[in-house]
């Protein structure tokens, strides 16, 4: 249950970096870097990073977000089914 939770929390915040750095790009400020972003994905944030990206219209054109993260998505359900199977 913790587990859950724990990851639940890293996609909320994941999604809202992806909206924090939509918010600074209107008001051009200083940017949240994509390889950060990327990074959040890869790291259990894929589906956080995927709800931000539909959520705030954000990144949505750049093809290694469009095409990268929902194999990000994909990547850290197979690693998560994984980890479950393994280590109970």
């Amino acid at each position: 249950m913790k587990l859950e939770i724990l990851f639940l929390s890293w996609n909320i915040f994941v999604m809202l970096v992806f909206g924090m750095d939509k918010l600074l790009a209107g008001a051009k400020k200083w940017r949240i870097s994509e390889q950060v972003l990327l990074l959040l994905a890869f790291l259990f944030g894929g589906c956080g990073a995927l709800f931000g990206m539909v959520l705030f219209s954000h990144k949505t054109r750049k093809p290694k977000f469009r095409f990268g993260v929902p194999l990000l998505v994909v990547l850290n359900a197979v690693t998560v089914f994984a980890l479950f199977k393994y280590f109970g």
